[in-house]
């Protein structure tokens, strides 16, 4: 399994990309990226990249749940979790 792309790669490839973009500015433009998904993904917002997919938060309700250790029932709390599908494109390229 190939590794993960870290940040400061995506920052490298944005740079290659972009030679114009000092490093300091790509940096700036991946943190401020994320944190806008971040902050509209929190308040429920939905985020639709065409051709990549979309990310959005899901409810979860809370449900009963067993250890499998010792087969007792515990309570799991309700949860919003968040969720990405993949877009038309990138499903079509992965396969």
């Amino acid at each position: 399994m190939p590794s993960p792309i870290t940040r400061s790669e995506l920052i490298s490839m944005l740079n290659e990309r972009l030679p114009v973009l000092s490093n300091k500015s790509a940096d700036e433009a991946v943190r401020i990226l994320f944190e806008e998904m971040g902050k509209a993904i929190t308040s429920g917002r939905r985020i639709e990249i065409r051709g990549f997919g979309s990310f959005s938060l899901n409810y979860r309700p809370a449900r009963i749940g067993r250890n499998p250790r010792t087969g007792e029932e515990i309570k799991i709390a309700s949860a919003k979790v968040p969720k990405f599908k993949a877009g038309k494109l990138l499903k079509d390229a992965v396969n």
